[in-house]
């Protein structure tokens, strides 16, 4: 049994047909229906019309690997998208980022101090003096990068530098080599994750990233799509969409138990009783 659904474009249509929702990707995790959010089906689905409208992603925001690591590290970590890349446009204008720098904490602090211009808004850049420190000295070290490595290779070596931790390691390194060994795990796949059984809810992303990346590219491999890819799509669609991101939220919540229910009934009869 299968079920299909069609993608129209500009010179016809494409049809895709994906297992019955009740058939298991991985352990404990079904497709789904393609037409209910959040399920697994739903965003293969995403993907494939992306592909046929949109063309591939692009990841890369810099134009070298100094440059990934200054977009990434300036994003992130409750930096909203816009105003991180505000002030990585800002750094990359005034040659941070050049291989002939000299990287200048003050000076970064000094750029990163002054409002941002983001959208005609005038926003002060959080964490100023924090990421300052962390740029100067990352980019001191990123001359010993190692070239013609893996994606996990290099997501290795950049934990290494000052203020990146697995997360951001692995968005530049996703970015930079459009890699597939690495996950980024951001708070909206942790509650896709979560949502559709995949993860555990005792599992942390600060304690047990490793454990949440690997299972997160098996069930990308069991959807035989690319795990940078099915990334890319959930954040598009949660950063564009505050709809989106309450149903997901809501679906990713433990809901109580019957006995947690029938408490809460009686509760809520003695209050009217009290009233």
């Amino acid at each position: 049994m299968f079920q299909s659904a069609a993608v129209y474009s500009k010179v016809g249509m494409f049809k895709l047909e994906l297992p019955s929702p009740d058939v298991e990707i991985v352990n404990g995790v079904r497709w789904g229906a393609i037409d209910a959010f959040p399920t697994p089906a739903y965003w293969l689905f995403q993907i494939f019309e992306r592909r046929l409208t949109g063309g591939p992603p692009n990841y890369k925001l810099g134009r070298s690997l100094a440059e990934e690591l200054g977009a990434c590290i300036l994003g992130g970590h409750g930096i909203p998208a816009d105003v991180g890349i505000a002030a990585y446009k800002r750094l990359r204008s005034e040659g941070v980022f050049d291989s002939n720098a000299t990287p200048n904490e003050q000076r970064i602090l000094d750029m990163l101090s002054s409002p941002l211009d983001v959208e005609g808004r005038q926003i002060r850049y959080r964490f100023a003096g924090q990421k300052a420190k962390y740029l100067s000295s990352a980019l001191g070290l990123i001359s010993q990068a190692p070239s013609n490595s893996t994606g996990r290779v290099l997501r290795d070596w950049l934990v290494t530098l000052p203020g990146v931790g697995l997360k951001t390691a692995s968005w530049i390194a996703r970015n930079w080599k459009g890699a597939d060994d690495v996950a980024i795990l951001d708070i909206h796949i942790l509650r896709f994750g979560q949502s559709i059984g995949l993860f555990d809810r005792a599992l942390k992303v600060e304690r047990d990233y490793l454990k949440l990346e690997e299972l997160f590219l098996a069930f990308s491999a069991g959807m035989d799509t690319k795990p940078s890819e099915l990334d890319a799509v959930i954040w598009h669609e949660m950063a564009n969409s505050p709809l989106a991101v309450r149903e997901l939220t809501r679906a990713a919540e433990p809901q109580p138990s019957p006995l947690r229910k029938m408490r809460r009934q009686v509760q809520d009869l003695h209050q009217l009783a009290l009233v």
